[in-house]
């Protein structure tokens, strides 16, 4: 009697694919928008293996998204395999026919999440960077800044160094700008905190690269670029309303920047940024006379979304730094340049990083307040 020996396929997956599966999937789930970790209980954080191999072929002929067009032999195969929890598991796999959960989803969910692993893993411990957040009631809105979206903006290019950042901000603040004591508060707070948070660290080698976020009335931006004249190794961040988020989107044109200069110069001279707003001359003659002379840099359109790249703010310092020598030059280093901001909040820092202490003229920095129009808010010495 002839005996057949047929081939038994068994869901036992090796140990070299299980580690693959693993590395690869950094231990945690692949299932688009989970990202669980899969070494410990979501409950009790107790360390303990939660994680299951899902197939994105159907072991079986008549299991979810069948195994139609694969051979037997691929089906425990690492490319057939998704490191998963026990939820994202169910869910792929409640409908016979796999339903929305297709086989070309499934594939795609995994070659990006184990690209973004590959990604972040492979950065460099040179690309560390301190997440520095500055949020400030703007009139009666509360800052949203938060650690998490901010950090997410850093990525491929550097990563946090911790999982909170250095925060210098006033914790629940009632304050706005229309409170007489506003200004005074909130610089002695950023000058402090900055101080103690950000100085000392460095000095100590804690931090070696920051990323600033910042959302807060322009004066205290300002202000706050120039407390970062001697940090070289930072980046500064846009909040963008389209796409939406902090990170910079993948393309921009270039931008087309106009100087506008006073015909005399024997008033007191003014440095209008008309950028994320048009600033009319009668705005700032109110403030400082008739006989004003006012330098306005702008650009065709003055809206709040434009900044769109790197390259934009490097753009603007090239700009900003030789036309305040030239104000200078024209109105002497002693003079008050009065400075009416109306710009992106990456540009309000970037002036204030451009700033030379021992060389520039001293700074009156005026914030709109509503239909009060420019007030006086800071002074930078």
């Amino acid at each position: 009697m002839k005996i057949e020996h047929r081939k038994v396929t068994t869901r036992d997956i090796k140990n070299p694919v299980k580690y693959m599966l693993w590395g690869r999937a950094a231990g945690r789930c692949e299932f688009s928008g989970c990202n669980k970790p899969l070494w410990k209980s979501s409950v009790t954080q107790d360390p303990v293996n939660i994680a299951q191999n899902a197939h994105i072929y159907a072991f079986s002929e008549d299991g979810p998204r069948s195994n139609k067009g694969i051979s037997k032999t691929q089906l425990n195969d690492f490319a057939n395999l998704l490191l998963i929890c026990h939820e994202c598991h169910r869910n792929i796999d409640v409908r016979k026919d796999g339903g929305r959960y297709t086989v070309a989803l499934l594939q795609q969910w995994k070659s990006a999440h184990e690209r973004r692993i590959e990604i972040v893993t492979g950065i460099v411990p040179t690309k560390r960077s301190s997440v520095l957040l500055y949020g400030v009631n703007i009139g009666a809105h509360s800052s949203p800044l938060n650690f998490v979206d901010a950090a997410s903006a850093l990525f491929p290019r550097r990563y946090p160094d911790d999982n909170k950042g250095i925060e210098l901000g006033l914790i629940n603040s009632s304050q706005s700008e229309r409170d007489a004591s506003f200004w005074k508060t909130e610089r002695e707070n950023l000058e402090g905190k900055f101080d103690r948070r950000v100085k000392e660290r460095i000095a100590k080698g804690e931090v070696d690269h920051l990323s600033v976020f910042g959302l807060a009335p322009q004066p205290l931006l300002i202000l706050l670029g120039s407390l970062m004249i001697d940090i070289t190794r930072a980046e500064v961040f846009q909040l963008h309303r389209e796409p939406g988020g902090w990170a910079w989107p993948s393309s921009a044109r270039a931008l087309e920047f106009s100087v506008q200069k006073p015909s005399t110069f024997d008033g007191p001279p003014a440095l209008v940024l008309s950028l994320s707003a048009t600033v009319t001359p009668d705005r700032i003659t109110d403030v400082l006379g008739e006989k004003a002379s006012i330098w306005t840099l702008t650009i065709p359109k003055p809206n709040n979304d434009f900044v769109k790249s790197r390259q934009h703010l490097a753009q603007v310092r090239t700009l900003l730094r030789p036309l305040l020598d030239e104000i200078k030059a024209h109105h002497g280093q002693r003079t008050p340049l009065h400075i009416f901001p109306a710009a992106p909040v990456s540009l309000s820092i970037e002036l204030g990083r451009i700033r030379m202490p021992k060389a520039d003229m001293p700074w009156e920095i005026y914030d709109q307040v509503g239909q009060h129009g420019f007030i006086p808010a800071l002074t930078i010495a």
